[in-house]
Protein backbone atom coordinates (compact mmCIF):
# COMPACT_ATOMS: atom_id res chain seq x y z
CA UNK A 1 0.00 0.00 0.00
CA UNK A 2 1.21 3.77 -0.78
CA UNK A 3 2.37 5.70 2.19
CA UNK A 4 0.57 8.99 2.45
CA UNK A 5 4.09 10.73 2.51
CA UNK A 6 7.75 9.47 2.15
CA UNK A 7 10.06 12.52 2.77
CA UNK A 8 14.01 11.43 2.06
CA UNK A 9 16.64 12.54 2.83
CA UNK A 10 15.24 16.28 3.07
CA UNK A 11 17.21 19.66 2.60
CA UNK A 12 16.08 22.83 2.69
CA UNK A 13 19.03 25.94 2.60
CA UNK A 14 17.80 29.49 2.82
CA UNK A 15 21.72 30.75 1.60
CA UNK A 16 23.59 30.11 4.24
CA UNK A 17 21.04 29.11 6.78
CA UNK A 18 21.03 25.19 7.36
CA UNK A 19 17.25 25.33 8.24
CA UNK A 20 16.71 21.64 7.49
CA UNK A 21 19.34 18.77 6.55
CA UNK A 22 19.20 15.43 6.00
CA UNK A 23 15.39 14.86 6.97
CA UNK A 24 13.98 11.28 6.50
CA UNK A 25 10.17 10.69 7.52
CA UNK A 26 7.16 8.34 6.34
CA UNK A 27 3.72 8.46 7.14
CA UNK A 28 1.36 5.77 6.37
CA UNK A 29 -2.06 6.68 5.16
CA UNK A 30 -4.49 7.30 8.13
CA UNK A 31 -1.37 7.42 9.97
CA UNK A 32 -0.92 10.62 12.48
CA UNK A 33 2.69 11.83 13.00
CA UNK A 34 3.90 14.48 14.98
CA UNK A 35 6.62 16.21 14.26
CA UNK A 36 8.12 18.21 17.62
CA UNK A 37 10.62 20.52 18.70
CA UNK A 38 12.30 24.11 19.71
CA UNK A 39 11.13 27.38 17.50
CA UNK A 40 13.80 27.19 15.46
CA UNK A 41 14.11 23.60 14.67
CA UNK A 42 13.04 23.49 10.92
CA UNK A 43 10.01 21.82 11.84
CA UNK A 44 7.53 24.31 9.93
CA UNK A 45 10.15 24.93 7.11
CA UNK A 46 9.67 20.46 6.94
CA UNK A 47 5.82 20.97 6.39
CA UNK A 48 6.56 24.36 3.61
CA UNK A 49 8.98 21.95 1.63
CA UNK A 50 6.01 18.96 2.01
CA UNK A 51 2.99 21.35 0.15
CA UNK A 52 5.53 23.13 -2.09
CA UNK A 53 5.08 26.64 -0.15
CA UNK A 54 9.15 26.02 -0.68
CA UNK A 55 11.12 24.02 -3.27
CA UNK A 56 13.96 21.81 -1.44
CA UNK A 57 17.29 22.34 -1.70
CA UNK A 58 17.55 18.73 -2.37
CA UNK A 59 15.81 15.37 -1.47
CA UNK A 60 12.38 14.30 -1.99
CA UNK A 61 8.62 14.42 -0.88
CA UNK A 62 6.36 11.99 -2.30
CA UNK A 63 2.84 12.29 -1.83
CA UNK A 64 0.60 9.32 -2.80
CA UNK A 65 3.87 8.16 -4.15
CA UNK A 66 4.14 10.65 -6.72
CA UNK A 67 7.33 12.80 -6.22
CA UNK A 68 6.68 16.49 -6.06
CA UNK A 69 9.50 18.28 -5.68
CA UNK A 70 10.72 18.53 -9.16
CA UNK A 71 7.33 18.93 -10.66
CA UNK A 72 6.46 22.39 -12.25
CA UNK A 73 3.19 24.88 -10.92
CA UNK A 74 0.87 23.69 -13.79
CA UNK A 75 2.07 19.75 -12.95
CA UNK A 76 1.50 20.09 -9.43
CA UNK A 77 -2.17 21.91 -9.80
CA UNK A 78 -3.83 18.23 -10.13
CA UNK A 79 -1.88 16.80 -7.37
CA UNK A 80 -2.74 20.25 -4.98
CA UNK A 81 -6.01 18.31 -3.64
CA UNK A 82 -4.50 15.62 -2.43
CA UNK A 83 -2.59 17.79 0.27
CA UNK A 84 -3.82 20.61 2.42
CA UNK A 85 -2.21 23.05 5.27
CA UNK A 86 -3.64 24.60 8.80
CA UNK A 87 -1.04 27.51 9.68
CA UNK A 88 -0.42 27.91 13.23
CA UNK A 89 -2.29 31.75 13.10
CA UNK A 90 -5.57 31.88 11.32
CA UNK A 91 -5.79 35.73 11.45
CA UNK A 92 -2.89 35.82 9.06
CA UNK A 93 -4.06 32.88 6.71
CA UNK A 94 -7.28 33.96 6.12
CA UNK A 95 -8.09 36.73 3.45
CA UNK A 96 -9.87 39.28 5.51
CA UNK A 97 -11.68 41.17 2.58
CA UNK A 98 -13.28 37.70 1.59
CA UNK A 99 -16.74 36.39 3.28
CA UNK A 100 -15.77 32.99 5.07
CA UNK A 101 -17.90 30.84 2.67
CA UNK A 102 -15.51 32.21 -0.08
CA UNK A 103 -12.47 31.45 1.74
CA UNK A 104 -13.43 27.45 2.50
CA UNK A 105 -15.02 27.32 -1.15
CA UNK A 106 -11.38 28.52 -2.85
CA UNK A 107 -9.50 25.27 -2.85
CA UNK A 108 -12.79 24.51 -5.03
CA UNK A 109 -12.20 27.19 -7.32
CA UNK A 110 -8.82 26.86 -7.97
CA UNK A 111 -9.38 22.77 -8.32
CA UNK A 112 -8.50 21.33 -11.91
CA UNK A 113 -11.83 19.81 -12.20
CA UNK A 114 -15.24 22.09 -12.96
CA UNK A 115 -17.54 22.40 -9.79
CA UNK A 116 -20.89 24.01 -10.00
CA UNK A 117 -21.99 27.02 -7.98
CA UNK A 118 -24.65 24.71 -6.11
CA UNK A 119 -22.40 22.34 -5.79
CA UNK A 120 -19.65 24.21 -4.53
CA UNK A 121 -22.34 25.67 -2.03
CA UNK A 122 -23.24 21.96 -0.67
CA UNK A 123 -19.65 21.45 -0.19
CA UNK A 124 -18.96 24.72 1.67
CA UNK A 125 -21.66 24.01 4.11
CA UNK A 126 -20.76 20.26 4.24
CA UNK A 127 -17.30 21.57 5.11
CA UNK A 128 -18.50 24.32 8.11
CA UNK A 129 -20.74 21.70 9.76
CA UNK A 130 -17.66 19.20 9.60
CA UNK A 131 -16.08 21.14 11.85
CA UNK A 132 -19.11 22.55 14.47
CA UNK A 133 -19.91 25.92 12.57
CA UNK A 134 -23.23 26.68 11.17
CA UNK A 135 -23.97 27.48 7.69
CA UNK A 136 -24.92 31.40 8.15
CA UNK A 137 -21.30 31.88 9.21
CA UNK A 138 -20.47 31.44 5.10
CA UNK A 139 -21.96 34.91 5.04
CA UNK A 140 -19.38 36.63 7.71
CA UNK A 141 -16.26 38.33 7.52
CA UNK A 142 -13.08 36.37 9.68
CA UNK A 143 -12.76 39.46 11.52
CA UNK A 144 -15.94 38.92 13.13
CA UNK A 145 -15.21 35.36 14.15
CA UNK A 146 -13.03 34.81 17.51
CA UNK A 147 -9.92 32.99 17.05
CA UNK A 148 -11.38 29.38 17.74
CA UNK A 149 -13.93 30.14 15.07
CA UNK A 150 -11.40 31.41 12.71
CA UNK A 151 -9.04 28.25 12.99
CA UNK A 152 -12.22 25.86 12.65
CA UNK A 153 -12.34 27.57 9.22
CA UNK A 154 -9.01 27.37 7.94
CA UNK A 155 -9.44 23.58 9.13
CA UNK A 156 -12.73 23.62 7.04
CA UNK A 157 -11.05 25.33 3.80
CA UNK A 158 -8.30 22.29 4.47
CA UNK A 159 -10.64 19.90 4.31
CA UNK A 160 -12.79 21.16 1.77
CA UNK A 161 -11.21 18.95 -0.94
CA UNK A 162 -11.10 15.84 0.66
CA UNK A 163 -7.09 15.35 1.08
CA UNK A 164 -5.04 12.31 1.93
CA UNK A 165 -3.09 14.63 3.68
CA UNK A 166 -2.73 17.34 5.68
CA UNK A 167 -0.27 19.02 7.47
CA UNK A 168 -1.44 20.92 10.64
CA UNK A 169 1.40 23.61 11.60
CA UNK A 170 1.04 24.18 15.16
CA UNK A 171 -2.85 24.40 14.59
CA UNK A 172 -3.18 25.71 18.62
CA UNK A 173 -0.04 27.82 19.23
CA UNK A 174 -1.65 31.35 18.32
CA UNK A 175 -5.21 30.12 20.82
CA UNK A 176 -6.25 31.26 23.90
CA UNK A 177 -5.82 27.82 26.41
CA UNK A 178 -9.31 27.84 27.02
CA UNK A 179 -9.80 26.65 23.18
CA UNK A 180 -6.78 24.68 21.98
CA UNK A 181 -8.08 21.40 23.83
CA UNK A 182 -11.88 21.97 21.61
CA UNK A 183 -9.32 22.69 18.52
CA UNK A 184 -7.18 19.07 19.31
CA UNK A 185 -10.49 17.58 19.60
CA UNK A 186 -12.18 18.43 16.32
CA UNK A 187 -8.91 17.51 14.79
CA UNK A 188 -8.97 14.22 16.64
CA UNK A 189 -12.61 13.64 15.80
CA UNK A 190 -12.36 14.40 11.73
CA UNK A 191 -9.24 12.07 11.59
CA UNK A 192 -10.80 9.20 13.30
CA UNK A 193 -13.93 9.62 11.25
CA UNK A 194 -12.39 10.89 7.46
CA UNK A 195 -9.49 8.77 7.58
CA UNK A 196 -6.50 11.43 6.22
CA UNK A 197 -3.14 11.19 7.06
CA UNK A 198 -2.12 14.07 8.90
CA UNK A 199 1.53 15.22 9.70
CA UNK A 200 1.24 17.30 13.11
CA UNK A 201 3.71 20.03 13.56
CA UNK A 202 4.38 21.34 17.11
CA UNK A 203 5.98 21.88 20.33
CA UNK A 204 3.12 21.08 22.99
CA UNK A 205 3.90 17.52 24.27
CA UNK A 206 0.73 17.33 25.36
CA UNK A 207 -1.11 17.73 22.39
CA UNK A 208 1.30 14.83 20.43
CA UNK A 209 0.60 12.23 23.29
CA UNK A 210 -2.98 12.94 22.65
CA UNK A 211 -3.26 12.41 18.61
CA UNK A 212 -0.19 11.16 17.36
CA UNK A 213 0.93 7.36 16.36
CA UNK A 214 4.42 8.29 16.18
CA UNK A 215 7.00 10.86 17.09
CA UNK A 216 9.97 12.43 15.26
CA UNK A 217 12.14 14.55 17.31
CA UNK A 218 13.81 17.10 15.74
CA UNK A 219 16.73 19.68 16.57
CA UNK A 220 18.48 21.65 14.78
CA UNK A 221 17.34 20.76 11.15
CA UNK A 222 17.93 17.38 11.79
CA UNK A 223 15.96 14.80 12.90
CA UNK A 224 17.14 13.50 16.94
CA UNK A 225 14.91 10.38 17.45
CA UNK A 226 11.61 8.75 16.07
CA UNK A 227 9.46 6.14 17.70
CA UNK A 228 5.63 5.17 18.29
CA UNK A 229 4.11 7.24 20.78
CA UNK A 230 4.17 4.55 23.75
CA UNK A 231 7.97 4.37 22.78
CA UNK A 232 9.21 7.75 22.98
CA UNK A 233 6.97 8.32 25.91
CA UNK A 234 7.65 5.59 28.32
CA UNK A 235 11.30 5.50 27.02
CA UNK A 236 12.75 8.18 25.21
CA UNK A 237 16.91 7.04 23.60
CA UNK A 238 17.91 10.43 22.81
CA UNK A 239 19.17 12.91 25.41
CA UNK A 240 17.13 15.76 23.52
CA UNK A 241 14.10 14.36 23.49
CA UNK A 242 14.67 13.26 27.47
CA UNK A 243 15.05 16.51 28.35
CA UNK A 244 11.92 17.90 26.16
CA UNK A 245 9.87 15.34 28.23
CA UNK A 246 11.72 16.45 31.70
CA UNK A 247 11.10 19.89 30.54
CA UNK A 248 7.24 19.38 29.92
CA UNK A 249 4.65 20.45 32.78
CA UNK A 250 2.25 17.68 34.20
CA UNK A 251 -0.91 18.27 35.77
CA UNK A 252 -0.35 16.59 38.92
CA UNK A 253 1.87 19.09 41.66
CA UNK A 254 3.50 15.81 43.82
CA UNK A 255 4.73 14.28 40.55
CA UNK A 256 5.80 17.58 38.99
CA UNK A 257 7.87 18.12 42.19
CA UNK A 258 9.14 15.02 42.27
CA UNK A 259 10.27 15.49 38.79
CA UNK A 260 14.62 15.35 38.09
CA UNK A 261 15.42 18.23 36.39
CA UNK A 262 17.64 18.86 33.18
CA UNK A 263 19.82 21.12 32.74
CA UNK A 264 21.39 21.65 29.39
CA UNK A 265 24.55 24.01 28.20
CA UNK A 266 23.82 27.34 27.24
CA UNK A 267 25.73 26.93 24.16
CA UNK A 268 22.72 28.22 21.94
CA UNK A 269 23.94 27.21 18.22
CA UNK A 270 22.95 28.74 14.37
CA UNK A 271 21.83 26.98 11.74
CA UNK A 272 24.37 29.73 10.11
CA UNK A 273 26.92 27.91 11.71
CA UNK A 274 25.52 24.55 13.22
CA UNK A 275 28.34 21.92 15.43
CA UNK A 276 30.49 19.66 13.45
CA UNK A 277 29.09 15.86 14.84
CA UNK A 278 26.30 15.79 16.46
CA UNK A 279 24.19 18.85 16.74
CA UNK A 280 22.77 18.93 20.52
CA UNK A 281 26.42 18.14 22.19
CA UNK A 282 27.03 21.96 22.59
CA UNK A 283 24.15 21.35 25.31
CA UNK A 284 24.00 17.71 26.03
CA UNK A 285 25.42 17.32 29.44
CA UNK A 286 26.72 13.94 28.69
CA UNK A 287 28.36 14.77 25.01
CA UNK A 288 32.51 13.57 24.54
CA UNK A 289 35.14 13.76 21.98
CA UNK A 290 33.73 11.32 19.63
CA UNK A 291 30.32 13.59 19.39
CA UNK A 292 32.35 16.61 18.37
CA UNK A 293 34.46 14.48 15.53
CA UNK A 294 31.76 12.09 14.07
CA UNK A 295 27.92 12.64 13.13
CA UNK A 296 25.92 10.06 14.94
CA UNK A 297 24.20 7.60 12.89
CA UNK A 298 20.64 6.56 13.21
CA UNK A 299 20.71 3.59 14.99
CA UNK A 300 17.83 0.86 15.29
CA UNK A 301 15.65 0.60 18.50
CA UNK A 302 12.58 -1.10 18.84
CA UNK A 303 10.06 0.24 16.41
CA UNK A 304 12.10 3.48 16.36
CA UNK A 305 15.59 5.23 15.43
CA UNK A 306 17.89 7.57 17.65
CA UNK A 307 20.89 9.54 16.72
CA UNK A 308 23.28 9.34 19.15
CA UNK A 309 26.62 7.71 19.80
CA UNK A 310 25.46 6.46 23.16
CA UNK A 311 22.59 4.66 21.70
CA UNK A 312 23.22 0.86 21.02
CA UNK A 313 21.01 -1.64 19.08
CA UNK A 314 20.35 -4.01 21.84
CA UNK A 315 18.54 -1.42 23.67
CA UNK A 316 21.39 0.33 25.94
CA UNK A 317 20.78 3.74 25.61
CA UNK A 318 21.47 7.26 28.12
CA UNK A 319 19.47 8.88 30.95
CA UNK A 320 20.31 12.19 30.52
CA UNK A 321 18.98 13.08 34.66
CA UNK A 322 21.74 10.68 36.02
CA UNK A 323 24.16 11.51 33.71
CA UNK A 324 25.19 7.76 33.00
CA UNK A 325 24.52 4.19 30.86
CA UNK A 326 21.37 2.75 32.21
Amino acid sequence: MTNALEISDLVMHFGPVRAVDGVSLTIPRGGVTALVGESGSGKSTVGKCVVRLLKPTSGTVRIGGVDVTSLTRRQLRPHRSTVSIVFQDPAGSLDPRMLVGDVVAEPLRLSSSRISRAERQRRVDESLGQVGLRSEVARRYPHELSGGQRQRVSIARALISKPSLLIADEPTSALDVSVQASVLNLLADLQRDIGFACLFITHNLSAVEYLADEIAVMYLGQLMEKGTRSQIFSGPAHPYTQALLAAAPVADPVAQRARTPVLLGDDLPSALDPPSGCRFRTRCPLAFDKCATEVPPHVKIGNGEAACHLVQADGTRPDVRAGVKQ
